[in-house]
C-alpha cells in the first residue's frame, strides 16, 4: 500500500457537534479523515457526505471509543485504508445523567469516566504507536477534548462530568512530557458553552442560549465551526511550537 500524500487524522465521535465540525474543517485543509460513531449510521454518513463536499476522503468506523478492541480496530482501519497518522482528536464524551453526589452509583460513574477518560488513554496508546519517531513513525499531533467545566466545576449535577474532564487536563500535561521525545505535540481544548445536542442533558440549547450572555463576556453561546478551528490549528503545522497548552475556547468565561 502506498500511503496518502494527504495527512491524516483519526477523530473520534465525528458524527455529529463539535467532532463532525472538525471532520469537516480538517477536510477543507486537505485532510483524510477517519472518525467514529458509536449508532447512529445516517449521522455518520451525514458526515462522511460533509467531508467528501469539502474534497476530502472519509472513513466512518462504527467503534464505541470505550471499547478498547474497537480503538484498535478503528486504528487498524484507517491506516490499512490512508497508510499514515498525522493527528488523533480524542473528542468522543459524554456528560452522563444529572446526579447529585448522594447518586453517583459505580455503574454511571465507570461509564462516565471510562467513556471520558479511559478511552482517551486506548486512542493515545494506539495513536503513538503509528507516529512515535522512536519506531518508524514521523511525529505528530494529538489534540485532546476537554471543558472549561475542568475549571469552573460544571453544570449542578454534573461533578461526574467536571471531574472526567479536569482528568483530561492532567493526562494531557502528563503526555505532553512523556511523548515529546517522540516527536509528538499533545494539547488540549477547553470548549465553554457551545451550541451543541450535548447540553440534552442538562435542558437542551434552550437553556444554553438563554444563560449564555449572561455567563460568557462575549455575549454569547459559541458554535461546532469555532471550536474545530482551533482544533485544527492544534492539530496542524501551524502550532509547531505549542505543547501541553489547554486552549479554552469559551468567549472569555
Amino acid at each position: 500500500m502506498t500511503p496518502s500524500n494527504k495527512p491524516t487524522a483519526i477523530i473520534t465521535g465525528g458524527s455529529r457537534g463539535i467532532g463532525r465540525a472538525t471532520c469537516v474543517t480538517l477536510a477543507k485543509q486537505g485532510w483524510n479523515i477517519a472518525f467514529s460513531y458509536v449508532s447512529n449510521q445516517a449521522a455518520a454518513q451525514e458526515t462522511v457526505a460533509l467531508i467528501e463536499a469539502a474534497g476530502g476522503q472519509a472513513l466512518a468506523f462504527k467503534a464505541n471509543a470505550a471499547d478498547r478492541e474497537a480503538i484498535k480496530q478503528l486504528f487498524a482501519a484507517s491506516f490499512k485504508t490512508f497508510g499514515r497518522l498525522d493527528a488523533l482528536v480524542n473528542n468522543a464524551g459524554i456528560v452522563g445523567e444529572l446526579r447529585s453526589i448522594f447518586d453517583a452509583d459505580d455503574a454511571h460513574l465507570t461509564d462516565v469516566f471510562r467513556t471520558n477518560v479511559l478511552s482517551y488513554f486506548f486512542c493515545a496508546s494506539e495513536a503513538a504507536r503509528l507516529m512515535s519517531t522512536q519506531r518508524g513513525g514521523k511525529g505528530g499531533s494529538i489534540v485532546n477534548m476537554s471543558s472549561a467545566a475542568a475549571r469552573l466545576g460544571g453544570m449542578p449535577q454534573e461533578a461526574h462530568y467536571a471531574a472526567s474532564k479536569g482528568a483530561i487536563d492532567s493526562f494531557t500535561l502528563a503526555l505532553a512530557k512523556e511523548l515529546a521525545p517522540h516527536g509528538i505535540r499533545v494539547n488540549a481544548v477547553r470548549p465553554g458553552l457551545i451550541s451543541t445536542t450535548i447540553h440534552d442533558a442538562h435542558g437542551g440549547l434552550a437553556l444554553i442560549n438563554k444563560i449564555g450572555p449572561a455567563l460568557v463576556p462575549l455575549g454569547r453561546v459559541g458554535s461546532a465551526e469555532e471550536v474545530a478551528e482551533v482544533i485544527a490549528f492544534l492539530a496542524g503545522p501551524l502550532s509547531s511550537y505549542m505543547h501541553g497548552a489547554l486552549v479554552d475556547v469559551s468567549g472569555g468565561r
